[in-house]
């Protein structure tokens, strides 16, 4: 075992005394996380930031990215260049770049990219660190991959639509600042409510958000007519900001200083002993409703469809 548990989205190996390599791998499949016909260069950019959203909740560097294509016979290879140059025009915007990879064939189309990056052994953030006594908080908004959906719903056929489920910004300049203050840190690509889960099962504690204060996304909140309720919105998955634990005392120096790289930081509630991840809505508590990002599985939307 290395400086990070096995179960963190990163691994972490020493490479000096004060210097860690982080890795991580991540996949998209075809059907399952984007559709076919997507844009290729929205599906690269998609297949680099998944992996640099979990580099940056480490508080790491990204450097290297491998990307392995899998892909039928026949498939043009205009389609793999302009995947490769999705995927290289987000790296570079963080000071990594393409160096490798593979082709395969396959019956299925799959993206699978793999991330290098470097990392302070001091400041890793492991998803066991929350402590009692912690404050929780998150970057941005609450509820953009839900949106992100709904507008798909009500367009299912536009690329623009398809390309808006890819799109990500990855916290890495504010995951490498949030980690001098963060115990524990995780990206919300499977949404908050899953996010705090995990926090809570790895650190064995309790994690309690206060529904009042989620930072909404303010067009989620405008969106009407949805089959979705509010709150299955807000906890559908897809947002890829930065959830952290942090002490009370450093809420209001953390919170500033992303606000000098232009984020917003909330805080959302607290850790105290306990087992689970549990919602305050107006003193009264429930169990975190069912999230995780899985837009085109007929189940989860069954399940994010039940009001709540």
């Amino acid at each position: 075992m290395g400086p990070l548990p096995v179960g963190d989205d990163t691994a972490a190996m020493p490479i000096g005394r004060d210097r860690v390599a982080l890795l991580t791998s991540d996949a998209l499949v075809e059907g399952y996380h984007f559709l076919a016909g997507t844009s290729p260069r929205a599906v690269g950019a998609a297949a680099a930031s998944v992996s640099l959203s979990d580099v940056a909740a480490k508080g790491g560097r990204p450097v290297a990215f491998l990307l392995d294509l899998l892909v039928p016979p026949g498939t043009p290879e205009s389609w793999a260049r302009s995947v490769v140059e999705g995927a290289e025009a987000q790296l570079s915007g963080f000071g990594a770049h393409v160096v490798g990879g593979d082709t395969k064939p396959s019956s299925r189309t799959a993206v699978v990219g793999t991330l290098v990056g470097i990392g302070d052994p001091a400041r890793l953030a492991p998803r066991t660190g929350a402590r009692p006594g912690d404050r929780i908080v998150t970057t941005g908004t609450v509820g953009r991959g839900g949106l992100a959906y709904l507008q798909w719903l009500r367009r299912p056929s536009s690329p623009r639509a398809r390309a808006g489920l890819l799109r990500i910004r990855p916290r890495v300049h504010e995951g490498r600042r949030l980690a001098r203050w963060a115990h524990s840190m995780i990206d919300t690509s499977d949404g908050l409510a899953d996010s705090t889960r995990i926090l809570a099962a790895a650190s064995g504690v309790r994690l309690v958000i206060e529904e009042t204060r989620l930072p909404i996304d303010p067009a989620l909140r405008r969106a009407v007519g949805s089959p979705i309720s509010r709150r299955g919105r807000a906890f559908l998955g897809g947002d890829y900001e930065l959830l952290a634990t942090v002490d009370p005392g450093a809420v209001p120096v953390a919170t500033a200083a992303l606000r000098r790289l232009g984020c917003r930081l909330s805080e959302i509630g607290w850790v105290e002993a306990g087992r689970g991840a549990w919602l305050d809505s107006d003193g009264r508590r429930t169990a975190m409703p069912e999230g995780g990002w899985r837009p085109f599985d007929r189940g989860a939307r069954r399940t994010a469809s039940r009001r709540t």
